[in-house]
This record gives structure tokens, C-alpha cells and sequence, in this order.
């Protein structure tokens, strides 16, 4: 019975060229997903059996994808890590990969990991856990967020202090991010590529099309139906939806 698979990496050569290695084998690439993303939102529509996972991609990299997985209670799959960067082979291993493959990649060393993959399968319950327990030890390991972000505006590149930031909203696949003092727009693909790279304790998803600054929240304003707006301190004290799925979030923020 032919092993599904999902290939995440943010450069299309190598998700071509292990594609190719795994043809005429009893594994079959279901998806190919190009960021980090892209790979959490595969791996749960399509429950594969094995992925291969990009360590380093921009946004949301290959141990932030595991991290996402957990969060949202996502079986695990069995993982293998496709890297370029020999360093990060001991710290695959201590969140729990089957096996991590050199790029670039040589065709007996994939289907050793494939081997080892299933013999994980046939005898091992899935590896939550284990993940669990190590990615906890990985988050006292990985970077700070940049206290700076990228901004683009009038054909210049701006930093901006992540405390500056009031709000972010995305329309038409164009993420526009408004400061204190400057309104620009931000080079990630997705509010939850954004979301990434800041601090978890200052920002919140308050609606799918906006991230909120919540120290820069300068009214809550009830709303129809028992839900409610939020009007930022920006210069336009722009007022923002609340989703309803969030709106929990809110009365646990300010008590209300």
C-alpha cells in the first residue's frame, strides 16, 4: 500500500528534486507545500503519512510548522527534516524526527529515511508526545523575534519598532501595516506569516484581516449582537472587528 507524503520547502528545485527521488518507490507526494504555512495547512487537510519538512524558510520555519501542528492538536506524522545546514541534524532529533536528509539529496539516504518511517509507523503510536515533551526544550532554544520589522512605503525600506505597531490588515494578498508615525506595507505573503515574526504577548489575531497591537487599543466599542469593535491609537483611530470566534479573547483581555 503506497505511503503518502507531503514535501514542505520554500524552494522549488529541492521539493522538485526529492519529488523525483521518491518516484517508482512505494511513497506518493501528495502536496508540495512551498512555505511553512502552506505546510501546517496541508498536513492537516491531508493527514499524511510522512513529511518532509524544510528547516529553515522564511515566516514560519520547519520547527514553528511542528509548534502549529501541536497547537492545534494535529496528529503527527513522521517527520523528516531536509536541510542544508548539517548544525541543525542534533536538534531535529531532539524534537523527535524520524531522520533528516543533507541537501542536497542523495537517493539512497531518502529511501533509508523512508525505511525508517515505516518501521516507526508499524510499531510506534503517533508521536505526539514525544513532540510534545522536545518542542518545549526547542523553545528555550530558538531565536528572539527581531525588536524591528520591515516595512516598504514610497519606495523605501523602513524599520519600525514592533511597539510602534497599531494594527495590520490584509486585502487583495497586500498586508498594510500602520505605526505610530508611518504607514507601509510588509513583504510576508500572510497575516500569519506576520504574526510569526512578532511578539505573541503584544499582538492578537483580532479578525481573519487584522492584527491588532494590544497596548495600542485605545477603546473597546460595543457592537450589534453582543459583539464589538475596537478603535486603535493610531492617527485615523481606525476601528476594527472583532470575529466572533475572538471575541472570547477580548472579554479575557480587558475582563469585560
Amino acid at each position: 500500500m503506497a505511503i503518502s507524503a507531503v514535501i514542505v520547502d520554500d524552494e522549488q528545485l529541492a521539493r522538485e528534486e526529492l519529488a523525483y527521488l521518491l518516484k517508482d518507490t512505494d511513497v506518493e507526494v501528495v502536496a508540495q507545500g512551498k512555505n511553512g504555512v502552506e505546510g501546517v495547512n496541508l498536513i492537516k487537510e491531508l493527514s499524511p503519512d510522512i513529511v518532509f519538512l524544510d528547516v529553515q524558510m522564511p515566516g514560519l520555519d520547519g520547527f514553528g510548522v511542528i509548534k502549529k501542528l501541536l497547537d492545534r492538536k494535529v496528529a503527527m506524522p513522521q517527520i523528516v527534516f531536509a536541510t542544508a545546514f548539517d548544525q541543525y541534524a542534533v536538534k531535529a532529533f531532539e524534537v523527535n524526527a524520524v531522520d533528516y536528509l543533507l541537501k542536497p539529496f542523495d537517493k539512497k539516504r531518502v529511501l533509508q529515511a523512508v525505511e525508517k518511517a515505516k518501521k516507526k509507523m508499524e510499531s510506534a503510536p503517533s508521536p505526539n508526545d514525544q513532540f510534545g515533551t522536545l518542542v518545549r526544550m526547542l523553545e528555550q532554544q530558538q531565536r528572539p523575534q527581531a525588536a524591528k520589522v520591515l516595512l516598504k512605503a514610497s519606495g523605501r525600506l523602513f524599520l519600525v519598532d514592533q511597539k510602534d505597531i497599531c494594527y495590520a490588515s490584509i486585502e487583495d494578498g497586500i498586508i498594510t501595516v500602520v505605526a505610530t508615525n508611518m504607514e507601509g506595507q510588509s513583504n510576508c505573503r500572510t497575516l500569519e506569516e506576520l504574526l510569526d515574526s512578532l511578539d505573541p504577548n503584544m499582538f492578537w489575531r483580532a479578525h481573519r484581516s487584522f492584527l491588532v497591537n494590544i497596548h495600542r487599543i485605545k477603546e473597546v466599542v460595543p457592537w450589534f449582537k453582543s459583539s464589538y469593535q475596537i478603535r486603535m491609537d493610531d492617527k485615523k483611530q481606525a476601528e476594527i472587528p472583532v470575529s466572533r470566534a475572538q471575541t472570547k479573547r477580548l472579554r479575557e483581555l480587558f475582563n469585560l
